[in-house]
């Protein structure tokens, strides 16, 4: 990010020659409209364009700032900003057919999407919202979609390879910031994904290879009727698409908890009443699973709820989309959470990056229910380096602690030897306690774990 006076601009807008991203002082997010767009957007504004968009749920709505000499207008904010290799299948689909939604209505009002990058797309409240306002241009007649190949390798490359092969392939995205080369997807799919992976990947691979190499282009009327054909075939190809759904370890966890009834209950009550103490606004769930203890923080605040199982996100992101609770549930291993990436590793940020919140933490409490056990004994990550993370990137947490004779533990040693003499409630308390400050302690009924609400040092 780089500093200008009193404004911060940000790093990942800077490919945009239409505009760019910063923020002031306060953290409050503004866009700057250059005079070569000007236009283009005036024409966003008049036409109806924006209104329905917004309207759908599609576009993110602004205001414009009259007092700025510049042409400059204030998003609304996005909570909390995610990357296509954070999606499951669900949400990786929606976003590709609400960019498709977007690019057909924008045809009615004599515009198009001249961008296609997953990156333009955030999930507010279940709904999968294009960010830059500035991705619209001029339909002209004849001209071929420009932004096709972007899509291909942004939107249709990553879900045949999570419909076809495995949802896990989606993470390829981190590997590749602008989309999954098609020859890569051409050999990874081996022939799978039908007609519609033929036309769309394998073909159109050839034909970028093809003009590669002999630099030749070939301009080709589009009629209007063909240019909106392959967008509606592009978006029936996607609808049809289904996730290649294998069996998790932690896709039907709460099916074969060792809590009884009356435990989880006590356990809910016992989240919610330390949620209540500290109020907080911006809350991260780690290890979240289907939600169930993120909607107790979701009664009053956003909540980012990471899981490693792509099932359990799956179910989750659904019934949050039915709901449109304050919720965004994302794909996270906790043992590499995502890196820095892109120019100057500073295009997408980490998990712990991405929040502008001037004085305070990017999350002011931290879910760790039923989580530790599995980073210490499953991982090997001592208490300390667990305790000095988290407190880098939070203000309160909230966590469970699992006994080593509690069933589930038992069950990740049955498989290794017992090296782990510092996994207990003592060493547990005396590691974190150099970070936080233990302020509440409460064991939960019926079972032999306990809940610790802990307060940054």
């Amino acid at each position: 990010m780089k500093s200008e006076g009193n404004i911060t601009r940000e790093a990942a807008s800077f490919r945009d020659n239409s505009g760019y991203v910063y923020y002031d002082e306060n953290g409050t997010f503004f866009r700057r409209i250059n005079p070569v767009y000007e236009e283009k957007y005036r024409l966003l504004m008049s036409s109806g364009l924006y209104d329905e968009l917004v309207d759908r749920h599609l576009l993110i709505p602004h205001k414009e700032i009259p007092e700025e000499k510049k042409l400059t207008i204030r998003p609304k904010r996005v909570p909390y900003i995610s990357y296509p290799y954070e999606w499951c299948f669900e949400q990786y689909r929606d976003a590709a057919l609400a960019t498709l939604n977007i690019h057909i209505t924008a045809l009615k009002y004599g515009m198009m999407l001249k961008d296609a990058s997953a990156y333009n797309i955030q999930f507010i409240n279940g709904w999968a919202v294009l960010i830059d306002t500035l991705s619209f241009t001029d339909y002209e007649v004849g001209k071929a979609w420009a932004a096709y190949g972007q899509f291909c390798r942004h939107f249709v490359c990553p879900l045949i390879l999570m419909s076809a092969v495995d949802e896990r392939l989606g993470k390829l995205m981190s590997s590749y910031i602008d989309g999954i080369p098609l020859d890569i997807g051409t050999e990874i799919l081996s022939g799978r994904g039908g007609l519609f992976a033929k036309l769309h990947i394998i073909l159109h691979s050839k034909s970028v290879e093809k003009h590669s190499t002999d630099r030749k282009t070939k301009d080709v009327y589009i009629k209007k009727s063909a240019f909106l054909a392959l967008a509606e075939s592009l978006k029936a190809g996607i609808e049809a698409l289904k996730p290649a759904k294998k069996l998790t370890e932690w896709g039907e966890y709460y099916a074969h908890t060792n809590y009884s009834e009356t435990s989880a209950a006590e356990k809910s009550l016992i989240v919610t009443s330390f949620l209540e103490t500290i109020e907080p606004k911006q809350v991260w769930d780690f290890g979240a699973n289907d939600g169930r203890y993120s909607r107790l923080a979701a009664k009053t605040a956003h909540v980012t709820a990471f899981d490693i199982d792509f099932n359990a996100v799956g179910r989750n992101y659904l019934e949050i989309r039915k709901s449109h609770e304050p919720i965004l549930p994302l794909i996270l291993d906790l043992t590499a959470p995502s890196p820095a990436i892109g120019f100057g590793n500073t295009e997408r940020n980490t998990i712990g990056g991405r929040t502008v919140r001037p004085g305070k933490s990017p999350a002011d409490c931290i879910l760790m229910l039923a989580v530790i056990h599995h980073l210490a004994v499953s991982n090997n990550l001592p208490f300390e380096i667990i305790a000095k993370w988290l407190a880098s990137i939070c203000s309160n947490l909230i966590i469970e602690f699992v006994p080593k004779t509690d069933s589930q533990v038992q069950i990740l040693l049955s498989t290794r030897d017992d090296i782990f003499t510092e996994y207990d409630e003592a060493h547990f308390i005396e590691s974190f306690g150099r970070y936080f400050e233990v302020t509440k302690r409460e064991a939960i009924p019926g079972s032999e774990r306990i809940l610790f609400l802990m307060k940054r040092r």
